[in-house]
């Protein structure tokens, strides 16, 4: 981080209860099944939390799962379309695809390092550097090939490792079928209120066993045309933010032995967008200066990221322990635009003592971050009196953090001698060695105890190479940095009866440290930020498998918090403040009837800092950035019998996410953002071939805005508010054909 203008919108920084469902709780079960011959019961799930397969109801920890079925009913374009039906689970969008940050239990992404990691099946995503702004660009995968996306609430250090404080999104992957030759087809066509044209996208996916119960191959490849619906008033162009993604998929199983499965992954995708979803408000009134849809730049914002993945996961049953073997080799590439005339340009003058007249200024943010990963574990076999698991786990990384800002005329022309304004170029290489291991010991036929340690070593290299007249001239600057980490894990599990389950949790996690630009009076390094979260839940099975009941309450202490400080215009991180978080989570899934599936899910989130900090505005209590208060879902699903071959389903969802706030109160910068409500609703028809789909996203039109920045220019001044306004309504229609 060199510029005060870190990012897009420098985000990372700082009556209808009719019980209604977009298949949002995680417990129900997958759709396309017939309701007239379906149990009057909930179904097992299996997930992969505690990198075995367990039942989600038997796990001592808090876990929330929805399906691959459930999330397309919707057609959602990102994550953020569907997060609020999980508890807890809090994301910050930067108004595309793409451009979100994560946060789980009120550990929000202050500072530049992601606080909740992302994992595509066995395989860590994103970076644990702090130059890589992960914090912002959390993956956001589409969710064509999703079987199903798993959330673990709190920390998850120990399995899992670095940068998962607030705990862990994970999404679980399709995997090819030996048995069956499968093609899947389909397009999706929807309107957006004020969008300038239809939305649209085709997918398709084939599913082809090369050799009966050894060998297959699954390959898939999508493409989403989303149209824009935001205006910019100053330049009167319209629907500016349209998006595109795109992406592709082969994966291959291989089975050459019984005890021996190979899995091999090529995973592609691609985000690019014109402009973000923002509106500009005024900073005095907080009211859109033009309309409540309008965008106020002089220049374009575009967006575009870039993802390659390649995995290979070995698993070898050796009978008395299975041995699972985890590589990947990723790319990831952002290249982003920021028009900041009105950070920047205002201050030219000042630079130039009145010779240069206010101006333009583009920042322009190239981030290209490399990452292999390479994990090892032997797990005994589940169930019995002892459990154990033991692993280690490397990582190397290399980023590439380029950053630039110009000086133009108002009429687009380079001015001689001080554009470019600042260049800077962060090169990071992250390397972390790792071993880990926890076991399940059993005192009696109800009740065991599970605990677990990791400890984790990293090595930094850093450069701060920069120039221009807004950073003094041309340096370059060397760093490093080495630290160790500890974690631990310890969970007491009671299985009341068969079904209810008591368990309590003390786990701890981290987020690296690493080095610091070179100022004046500034640390060469920063230290890891730690944490230690205390759990209490319950999980149950009632009413003969009809109602599941599960309930968690926490406290968090965080320490060591890595915050951004300022240096004329430079920041810099260093350690600072405390915070806590405690609060409650709950969800629940009831069968009344046959066919029908009710539910509800909610938090109570209560996180604020302890203590003052000044370097970033907060005084002891205010409450953490991004972080609502409140939260809940209500759901309803009902599944019928059309004919024989026939079944039809109808829902929605409310979704309920409370005020939240963009800075600590105390900040200069702090503005707030309202709560809002979101109807979804769908319904659809289907059977062994055809499925057919309709579904309103945000049904009633509500105008709300999820996040918002204060644009504050380099003289001091505030500019304006920049809000990301939720997609007004979609109606859409999606067909899908399976062979």
């Amino acid at each position: 981080m060199v510029f005060r203008c870190e990012t897009p919108r420098r985000q990372a920084r700082k009556g209808f209860l009719a019980g209604i469902a977009l298949a949002a709780l995680p417990l129900l079960p997958a759709a396309g099944q017939a309701a007239s011959t379906e149990p009057l019961l909930l179904e097992e799930i299996i997930v992969t939390a505690q990198k075995r397969l367990e039942n989600l109801q038997t796990v001592p920890a808090s876990v929330s799962v929805l399906s691959g079925e459930r999330i397309a009913r919707s057609s959602p374009t990102g994550v953020a379309d569907y997060a609020a039906y999980m508890p807890g689970l809090a994301i910050s969008s930067g108004g595309t695809p793409g451009q979100v940050s994560l946060a789980l239990r009120g550990v929000a992404p202050v500072g530049p390092g992601a606080t909740v990691g992302t994992y595509i099946d066995d395989t860590p995503l994103g970076s644990s550097a702090n130059y890589a702004r992960a914090a912002i660009y959390a993956l956001d995968l589409f969710p064509y090939d999703i079987q199903q996306v798993e959330v673990l609430r709190g920390p998850q250090g120990t399995l899992y490792g670095a940068s998962t404080m607030g705990g862990l999104l994970k999404y679980v992957t399709r995997k090819p079928d030996l048995k069956e030759t499968q093609i899947r087809l389909g397009s999706d066509m929807s309107a957006t209120n004020s969008a300038g044209g239809a939305n649209w996208g085709v997918r398709g996916q084939v599913n082809l066993p090369l050799i009966e119960d050894r060998l297959a191959v699954q390959a898939s490849l999508y493409k989403q045309k989303n149209q824009g619906y935001i205006g910019n008033a100053r330049s009167g162009a319209d629907d500016i933010n349209d998006n595109t993604q795109k992406g592709a998929r082969v994966a291959l199983l291989w089975r050459p032995a019984e005890p021996v499965t190979v899995r091999l992954q090529a995973l592609f995708q691609k985000v690019d967008s014109r402009n973000n979803a923002v509106v500009a408000y005024d900073a005095a009134t907080d009211r859109p200066i033009a309309g409540r849809l309008d965008s106020q730049y002089y220049m374009d914002q575009p967006f575009t990221k870039d993802l390659d993945l390649y995995t290979a996961t070995i698993d070898w049953d050796l009978d008395f322990a299975s041995l699972t073997s985890a590589s990947s080799y990723s790319t990831a590439k952002v290249d982003t635009a920021q028009d900041a005339s009105a950070i920047y340009g205002v201050a030219f003058p000042a630079l130039t003592g009145g010779a240069v007249p206010a101006g333009l200024s583009r920042f322009d943010l190239l981030l290209d971050h490399e990452k292999f990963t390479q994990e090892v574990r032997l797990a005994s076999p589940s169930g019995g009196g002892f459990e154990w698991m033991l692993g280690g786990f490397y990582t190397w990384e290399d980023s590439t953090n380029l950053q630039t800002a110009s000086a133009q005329t108002m009429s687009g022309s380079s001015i001689a001698g001080l554009d470019p304004l600042a260049i800077a170029s962060l090169p990071t290489t992250y390397e972390e060695v790792a071993v880990f291991g926890n076991a399940t010991v059993a005192l009696t036929d109800r009740f065991d105890i599970t605990a677990g340690l990791r400890w984790a070593h990293n090595n930094q290299d850093f450069a701060q190479i920069s120039d221009g007249a807004l950073l003094g001239g041309a340096q370059r600057v060397p760093g490093k940095s080495s630290e160790n980490v500890l974690t631990f894990m310890a969970s007491p599990r009671l299985r009341v009866d068969e079904d209810v389950t008591l368990y309590g949790r003390v786990a701890s996690s981290y987020r690296p440290g690493g080095p610091n630009v070179a100022l004046p009076n500034v640390p060469p390094s920063v230290d890891a930020d730690t944490l230690v979260s205390y759990e209490a839940g319950v999980k149950s099975t009632l009413l003969d498998g009809r109602l599941q009941a599960n309930a968690s309450v926490f406290y968090i202490d965080w320490k060591d918090i890595q915050i951004a400080g300022s240096n004329g215009g430079v920041s810099f991180l260093q350690n600072g403040g405390k915070a806590q978080s405690k609060g409650l989570e709950f969800e629940t899934v009831f069968v009344p009837a046959e066919g029908w599936r009710l539910g509800a899910n909610g938090a109570y989130t209560d996180a604020s800092f302890k203590g003052d900090i000044p370097e970033v505005g907060a005084q002891d209590g205010d409450r953490l950035p991004l972080i609502p208060r409140y939260s809940f879902a209500l759901t309803a699903d009902y599944e019928w019998s059309l004919s024989a071959d026939w079944t039809a389903n109808a829902g929605a969802g409310y979704r309920w996410t409370g005020a939240v706030h963009s800075d600590p109160e105390s900040s200069p910068e702090f503005v707030r953002t309202r709560a809002y409500g979101v109807l979804d609703i769908n319904a659809g028809v289907q059977n062994d071939v055809v499925a057919v789909r309709f579904y309103i996203r945000n049904a009633a039109n509500s105008h709300a805005t999820t996040t918002a920045d204060l644009i504050t220019s380099a003289l001091g001044s505030p500019v304006q508010i920049d809000r990301t306004v939720l997609q007004p309504r979609t109606i859409g229609l999606s067909v899908d054909f399976t062979y």
